[in-house]
């Protein structure tokens, strides 16, 4: 990993979409390594369908909400995302979007499309859209520059705790498993 010791990122979608899920996994995998966490998140509507975000901080902080102008990166479920919660992002900040085409160019962000929706297609698993963009985000966390990473954590951090959690559920496993390394293979559509 690289020498920053602090990230804040956004997760965003919708009700049902396993924002929630993500953001766990993530955090185990922070707190596997011995790293401090904040996670938060805000619900748009209580019923499936709402918008729902969440926060994640890994470092030394001492609020769980991340403040506009000051994430490091967001991963989208929803291309709508990037405009809704976009000005949460500091300049030069990455997005890794769930979006079938290439985003306009945009001067203070690294966009970062994939079409998770063709890729559980795909799979056979339309329920996996999480996990295709959490691992296409995982990618991109080591595939921008040596020594530079997004995350605070490998896929096989996540594969980690994702065997942990869905211990004893083989058959979720397998799927969650196919369904991060699916996402992990793809390719930006820059």
């Amino acid at each position: 990993m690289n020498a920053q010791r602090e990230y804040q990122i956004l997760i965003s979608g919708v009700g049902g979409q396993g924002v929630l899920f993500i953001t766990r996994l993530l955090a185990e995998a922070a707190i596997s390594k011995g790293l401090p966490v904040f996670t938060s998140e805000t619900h748009g509507m209580a019923q499936r369908g709402g918008t729902v975000i969440s926060h994640l901080k890994v470092g030394d902080f001492t609020s769980p909400l991340i403040m506009p102008g000051e994430a490091d990166g967001l991963i989208a479920l929803k291309a709508e995302s990037v405009a809704q919660h976009g000005d949460y992002l500091k300049p030069g900040a990455w997005a890794a979007v769930n979006n079938p085409v290439a985003m306009g160019a945009q001067d203070r962000l690294r966009l970062h499309c994939w079409d998770a929706d063709q890729s559980a297609r795909d799979i056979d698993n339309p329920r996996a859209v999480n996990l295709i963009m959490l691992g296409f985000a995982l990618a991109g966390a080591t595939g921008i520059a040596p020594g530079d990473h997004w995350l605070h954590c490998s896929l096989d951090d996540v594969m980690q705790a994702l065997k942990d959690r869905l211990k004893g559920r083989q058959d979720m496993l397998q799927a969650s498993i196919r369904a991060l390394q699916a996402g992990a293979g793809g390719r930006s559509l820059l």
